[in-house]
C-alpha cells in the first residue's frame, strides 16, 4: 500500500511537470494581470452570452487562471511565488466560483471548465484558500464516468482523464485505481460504432463521418498517450501491446491523414474549417511520450520527429483507404493528394455543431484537394467558392440552404477504391443528396500523376452543373496552351478556355486529352470569416485573397456530360510541356457510365460500375462478372498480378476471366482453366464485416 501511495505522488508529480513545462512569457502574464478588474472579473470577456453560438468566451477565464498558475509555479518565471500575483490568482478564482459559468453546450461543463479548474487546483496545491478548493469540486466533477459526455468516443477518454486528475489531487487511490484502469482499456477497436475503426480511422459519432484528425487525434490518441508516459514504470503501466496498437494508430491512421505527417490535411477537417488557423507543423510530444514505453516501429516514429524539427525531408511513398470512412490518401516525397466520398453507409459530413462550417455542404463530393508544401488552401475558406470545391460535380445552385440541412445520407453502395499501398483507384457512384445530380466520378494514380475521369453526368434542374479541377490560393502566374497556338502567361481575370490542351500552376500541370472549353478564374476574391459560420465572435473584416479556379460547365440539364484531365504534380513548366509533346504516359480506355479504365504502360486501372468486358492490350482480355474496381499489372502479354475490391460491401465472391492459363497458390483466390478456351476464371472471396471495402493483392 506504501508503494501504490508513492506512485500515486510520482504519477502527480508527473502531471504537474507537464503543466509546467515549458517557457512562461513575461508579458503575456503582466498583460493578464492588467486585465483583472476588482471583483476578479477580465476586462476582455464577455461573461453574460451562454449561448452555443458565443463560443464559450468565458473559457478564456479559467485559461487565463492555468497560465497565471503556471506562472507562479515555474522556478525559471520572474514571477515565481510572486505575492501579487498570488493575490490576482485568488481573487479571480473566487469570480468563478462564485458565477459557477455553465454554457448551453455539455462540452463546456464537462469538458471545457473542469479540466482548466483541475490543473488550476494542481498547479496551485494548497497555495488557494480551502474554501475555493472545495467549491472547485462538484464543477470539476461534472467530469465523471456517467456524464453525458463519456459515451465511447474521442471525449470519453478525456473526461476519464479529468476525473484521474482530480483522483490524484485528493488522494483517492481506489477511485484512481478504476480510473486508470478505464483509460487503459479505450484503445481498442469499435468497428461500426464510435471510436476507432479496423482501418486505423476514427467515428466520434454514430453518422460515421472521419474524424481521425479532431477527436481522434487531439483528443482520443493524445490523451492515452499522455496517461501512458504518467503511470509509465509504475505498477499501473499500461500493457505494451496496447501501446503498440497506439502506434500502429498513429502511423497508420493519424499521420497517413497528415501533410507528410507534419501539416494538417484541410480534406480531413469538418465544421472547424470555418475556423482561422496557423499554417505549422504539428508538435513531437506524443511521439516522445510514446518513446518512453515502446520501442515498436521506433524507426518511423523517429523519422515523423525528424520531419516535424525541419531535420528531414519526405521520403515516404504510399496509397492508402480507409474503406470504413471512404477517404483515400496517396502519398510522394513531393506531393499528397487525397479523395473524399460518402455513401450509403456513411454520412456525408459533419453537422455545424455551435455555428462554424455552414457551407461545407458538399465538401465530401468527391473532393480532390492536391498540397505540394501543405499550405495550398490554407484560411481560403472566407473568400471560398462553396459550390466549386475542387475535385467535386456540383449542381450551381442561386444559393445554398442552411447549416442544418448539411448532413445527409448517401445514396449509393457503389464507393469505394483499390489499392495494393503504393498505387490505386476510386470509384464514385454519385447522387447528390442535396439536388439529386449525378455522376460517374473515378481517379487513377500512379507514380507521380494521376487520372480524373467523370461520366454519365445528369441534371434535372434548370441550372447549370460544373466540375471543378481546383480552388486554391493564386501562387504563381498561370501559364496555358490552347490548340494551335504557342504557350501564353494567362492575364488575372475570368476566362472562357477552347481547346485548353494543359495548364501550369505552382508546380502542378494539368493535361487536357479533349478538345473542351475550360473555364478559368485567377483574380482577386473577398469574403469574411463571419459569412461561413454562425458563431458569434467571428469576423466581419473584409479580406482578399488572390484565388485560382479551373472548372468544367456540363450545361443546363446535362443527360450525359463528362470530363477527362490528367495531373501532373510537382513539376516545372518545361517538364510539363515535355510530357505533352511526347504524349502522355496514360491512356484512357474507356470513360462511360458503366465503365472508367486507364493504361499507364504496364499497368490497368479500371473502375467496373456493372459487369463488362474491358481490352487490356492486344489478345488480352479482362471478362468481370461483377461490378468492382481492379488493378492489374501486365507482363509479356499476361497478367502478373492484381489487386481488387468491391465498393459495394455486397459480395462474397468476386469473379472475372482472363485470356491465358493461370495458376495461383493463394488462401481465398480459385482460378478455373479452361483449356478448350484458353481462359481462366479467377473466384476471389471477399472481405467480410469489418474488413468489406478492403482491398485483397494477389502474384499469379
Amino acid at each position: 500500500m506504501l508503494a501504490q501511495v508513492n506512485e500515486i505522488a510520482l504519477i502527480r508529480e508527473r502531471v504537474v511537470n507537464q503543466l509546467k513545462a515549458g517557457t512562461v512569457d513575461s508579458n503575456e502574464i503582466g498583460s493578464l494581470l492588467n486585465k483583472i478588474k476588482a471583483d476578479g472579473s477580465f476586462k476582455n470577456i464577455k461573461y453574460d452570452d451562454l449561448s452555443r453560438t458565443a463560443g464559450f468566451p468565458q473559457r478564456r477565464h479559467v485559461l487565463a487562471l492555468v497560465s497565471l498558475a503556471k506562472a507562479y509555479q515555474s522556478e525559471e518565471s520572474t514571477y515565481y511565488h510572486n505575492q501579487l500575483l498570488l493575490e490576482k490568482i485568488t481573487l479571480a478564482t473566487k469570480f468563478w466560483m462564485d458565477n459557477d459559468f455553465i454554457g448551453d453546450n455539455w462540452h463546456n461543463n464537462q469538458i471545457t471548465t473542469p479540466e482548466n479548474l483541475v490543473n488550476l487546483i494542481l498547479l496551485m496545491g494548497n497555495s488557494l484558500p480551502k474554501e475555493l478548493i472545495d467549491k472547485s469540486q462538484p464543477m470539476i466533477g461534472r467530469a465523471n464516468m456517467d456524464a453525458s459526455g463519456a459515451r465511447p468516443s474521442g471525449d470519453r477518454i478525456v473526461i476519464a482523464g479529468i476525473l484521474a486528475k482530480n483522483l490524484l489531487f485528493n488522494e483517492d487511490r481506489k477511485g484512481f485505481d478504476e480510473v486508470i484502469d478505464i483509460i487503459a482499456n479505450e484503445i481498442k477497436f469499435n468497428n461500426g460504432g464510435r471510436g476507432m475503426q479496423q482501418d486505423y480511422s476514427f467515428h466520434h459519432r454514430e453518422d460515421r463521418v472521419n474524424n481521425t484528425i479532431s477527436y481522434g487525434y487531439g483528443k482520443y490518441a493524445n490523451a492515452f498517450g499522455e496517461w501512458s508516459a504518467y503511470v509509465a514504470g509504475t505498477s499501473y503501466a499500461f500493457e505494451v501491446e496496447k501501446i503498440n496498437q497506439l502506434v500502429d494508430y498513429y502511423l497508420d491512421g493519424v499521420y497517413k491523414q497528415l501533410v507528410y505527417g507534419v501539416y494538417e490535411d484541410v480534406s480531413v477537417k469538418n465544421r472547424a474549417i470555418a475556423t482561422k488557423s496557423s499554417f505549422k507543423p504539428k508538435g513531437t510530444l506524443e511521439i516522445e511520450r510514446l518513446l518512453r514505453s515502446t520501442d515498436y516501429r521506433k524507426k518511423e516514429l523517429e523519422e515523423i520527429i525528424r520531419l516535424r524539427k525541419g531535420e528531414s525531408s519526405p521520403s515516404l511513398s504510399f496509397a492508402k483507404f480507409f474503406w470504413q470512412t471512404e477517404h483515400f490518401v496517396v502519398q510522394r516525397p513531393n506531393f499528397y493528394t487525397t479523395v473524399r466520398m460518402f455513401s450509403s453507409r456513411n454520412k456525408n459530413m459533419e453537422i455545424p455543431y455551435n455555428g462554424p462550417g455552414i457551407t461545407t455542404h458538399h465538401r465530401a463530393d468527391g473532393t480532390n484537394y492536391l498540397m505540394l508544401k501543405g499550405n495550398e488552401y490554407h484560411d481560403i475558406w472566407p473568400v471560398y467558392d462553396w459550390q466549386k470545391i475542387s475535385g467535386t460535380t456540383i449542381l450551381q445552385k442561386p444559393n445554398l440552404l442552411g447549416g442544418d440541412v448539411i448532413q445527409k445520407a448517401g445514396k449509393m453502395d457503389f464507393v469505394g477504391a483499390v489499392e495494393d499501398g503504393q498505387k490505386g483507384a476510386v470509384g464514385f457512384d454519385f447522387i447528390s443528396p442535396h439536388d439529386g445530380s449525378r455522376a460517374k466520378k473515378s481517379w487513377f494514380f500512379f507514380d507521380q500523376s494521376y487520372v480524373c475521369l467523370g461520366a454519365g453526368i445528369q441534371g434535372s434542374q434548370d441550372l447549370p452543373i460544373v466540375t471543378t479541377v481546383d480552388q486554391v490560393l493564386l501562387r504563381s502566374p498561370v501559364s496555358i496552351l490552347q490548340s494551335g497556338q504557342g504557350a501564353t502567361k494567362l492575364p488575372q481575370g475570368e476566362h472562357n478556355i477552347n481547346q485548353l490542351k494543359w495548364l501550369y500552376h505552382g508546380n502542378i500541370g494539368y493535361i487536357f486529352p479533349n478538345d473542351v472549353t475550360v473555364h478559368v478564374s485567377n483574380k482577386t476574391e473577398t469574403g469574411r470569416w463571419s459569412d461561413i459560420t454562425d458563431q458569434k465572435n467571428a469576423s466581419t473584416k473584409v479580406i482578399s485573397e488572390e484565388v485560382l479556379k479551373v472548372w468544367f460547365d456540363h450545361g443546363i440539364k446535362p443527360e450525359n456530360g463528362s470530363y477527362a484531365y490528367m495531373v501532373f504534380p510537382s513539376i516545372s513548366e518545361n517538364e510539363l510541356k515535355t510530357i505533352y509533346e511526347a504524349g502522355t504516359p496514360h491512356e484512357i480506355l474507356a470513360n462511360t457510365k458503366e465503365l472508367q479504365a486507364v493504361k499507364n504502360e504496364n499497368e490497368v486501372q479500371a473502375v467496373f460500375y456493372q459487369s463488362g468486358n474491358l481490352s487490356l492490350e492486344n489478345e488480352l482480355n479482362l471478362q468481370m462478372e461483377n461490378a468492382g474496381i481492379i488493378m492489374l499489372k501486365l507482363k509479356k502479354g499476361k497478367v502478373e498480378s492484381f489487386s481488387i475490391s468491391d465498393p459495394t460491401r455486397k459480395l462474397t465472391e468476386l469473379k472475372f476471366s482472363l485470356n491465358g492459363l493461370y495458376t495461383a497458390k493463394s488462401d481465398g483466390l480459385k482460378v478455373l482453366k479452361d483449356k478448350k478456351t484458353k481462359t481462366s476464371q479467377f473466384i476471389i472471396q471477399m472481405p467480410k464485416g469489418a474488413f468489406a471495402g478492403k482491398s485483397l493483392s494477389f502474384t499469379l
